[in-house]
């Protein structure tokens, strides 16, 4: 049978961090005791840490800045399209998805 007495532990957290994610853990009704239990849990389950952990930097939109700049220079030559009237348009949904499903053929 388990022991199912506890050890305490202490953690420095940043103040603000802690402040900010209080109330959302309140609000599904967890404390940080219990996250943390939770995370040592899934990692010995898993063997490994259950969540991803990259070095990416992510915009501020959660989106790779690569990606990002990718859908904003797309954007920009659909609204350059818009403004110069070679923009594709159609009457109705069914003639759009149409279009779309003939494009996705050619691949």
């Amino acid at each position: 049978m388990s022991d199912t007495r506890s050890s305490g532990m202490h953690i420095r957290i940043n103040p603000e961090l802690k402040a900010s994610v209080e109330p959302i853990l309140s609000a599904i009704g967890l404390s940080f005791s219990d996250v943390f239990n939770l995370t040592l849990h899934q990692i010995y389950l898993k063997r490994r840490i259950p969540f991803e952990l990259s070095s990416v930097q992510l915009t501020e939109n959660g989106y790779t800045p690569e990606f990002e700049t990718a859908m904003l220079c797309e954007a920009e030559e659909s609204y350059a399209a818009a403004a110069n009237g070679t923009a594709k348009r159609y009457r109705n949904s069914s003639e759009l998805f149409a279009d779309l499903d003939a494009e996705g053929d050619d691949d």
